[in-house]
């Protein structure tokens, strides 16, 4: 498990960090983990592609779960095996958004070790592979904020406030959503934001990226391809 993680993850994004820094970058810390975040979703793309596919596919299913479920009330184990039936019919398969949850999360636990100490001084010449060049003193500066720094409160508290006013948005234009659902809207913007503040700055420009690149991907990919009106609606016309 050490050579795995230090060999074949540790040391590759380590290595594709420093590369994007000396180049596209201009050896500016901030950008990089910018940049590298929004080329590690280009290679996931045909996973969140899939991912998105099954998301509408499963709002179908539980359409379709709710019309039925009366017919279940009093045997829960058949209420599931009717799910069941309609994820398979429907081919709705949870395997692709895993993927692109654990990738994220390891590259996020990734980023964290190397900012804790994996990009200076002789530890980096050595994890350094012959093709990327040593970049001498890191610059960490982003916008007067360092990259590495904990308790950073603008760039946590964008995340937070972006996180808030998208889920805002979601609840909103949801005829479904539930008022108990609020109190979830508002805590985990919160606890967002108190987590990145406890980490380096690097964490928030990768979560903030992250979600932005998401909800690109996800007004595109419903302007080019518009859900289907649930059948409820087109039972009503």
């Amino acid at each position: 498990m050490g050579f795995i993680w230090s060999v074949c993850l540790f040391q590759p994004l380590l290595n594709a960090l420093v590369w994007i820094y000396n180049t596209l970058a201009h050896q500016n810390m901030g950008w990089a983990v910018i940049i590298l975040t929004v080329c590690l979703r280009v290679v996931l793309l045909p996973l969140s592609i899939i991912s998105g596919r099954d998301s509408d596919r499963q709002k179908k299913v539980e359409e379709e779960a709710r019309r039925v479920a009366a017919s279940f009330k009093n045997d829960p184990e058949a209420e599931k095996e009717e799910y069941r039936k309609m994820m398979k019919k429907n081919r709705v398969s949870p395997w692709a958004k895993s993927i692109v949850l654990l990738l994220q999360f390891l590259v996020f636990l990734l980023l964290y070790y190397v900012f804790v100490g994996g990009i200076f001084g002789e530890k980096l010449i050595q994890l350094l592979y012959p093709s990327v060049s040593f970049p001498g003193l890191i610059n960490n500066n982003f916008y007067g904020h360092n990259v590495g720094e904990v308790h950073d409160v603008l760039w946590a508290g964008i995340c937070g406030l972006y996180l808030f006013v998208m889920n805002l948005f979601q609840k909103i234009t949801d005829k479904n959503w539930q008022k108990s659902e609020a109190v979830f809207l508002v805590l985990f913007p919160i606890f967002t934001f108190v987590l990145l503040w406890m980490l380096p700055m690097a964490k928030s420009l990768f979560i903030l990226t992250t979600m932005v690149f998401s909800d690109i991907l996800s007004l595109l990919r419903h302007l080019l391809v518009p859900a289907a009106k649930p059948a409820a609606e087109t039972a009503k016309k």
